[in-house]
C-alpha cells in the first residue's frame, strides 16, 4: 500500500515511525517500508488470507497513530487541508 502524505517531511517521520515495527514479527507475515519523496510505500506479504488481515489491522493502525500523533505536536499552528498531518492517502499496489 502506498501512503502519499503530501510532504515529504511528514513521509521521513512516518517511514522512521514504521520502520522498527516492520523489523519486528508480525505472525505469518512480513512487511518492508520503502520512502519516495511524500510517499511512503509498504509491502505486506503473508502466508494466507487471516494473516494478512491481522497485518493490514496492524500498521493501518500504527499508521493512524502516528499521523495522529503528529498532528497533535503540530496543533492549530498548520492550516487543514489535504496535506495535513493527520490525513494520507492510502492507494493499493500490484
Amino acid at each position: 500500500m502506498r501512503l502519499a502524505t503530501g510532504r515529504a517531511e511528514l513521509a521521513r517521520w512516518l517511514e522512521q515511525a514504521l520502520s522498527p515495527e516492520a523489523a519486528r514479527e508480525v505472525p505469518r507475515a512480513r512487511t518492508t517500508v520503502r520512502r519516495r519523496g511524500a510517499v511512503v510505500e509498504l509491502r505486506l506479504e503473508a502466508s494466507d488470507a487471516g494473516a494478512m488481515r491481522a497485518a493490514l489491522n496492524t500498521y493501518l493502525g500504527w499508521v493512524a497513530l502516528s499521523l495522529a500523533t503528529v498532528g497533535a505536536a503540530e496543533g492549530p499552528r498548520r492550516a487543514p487541508g489535504p496535506d495535513a498531518a493527520g490525513e494520507a492517502l492510502i492507494s493499493r499496489t500490484r
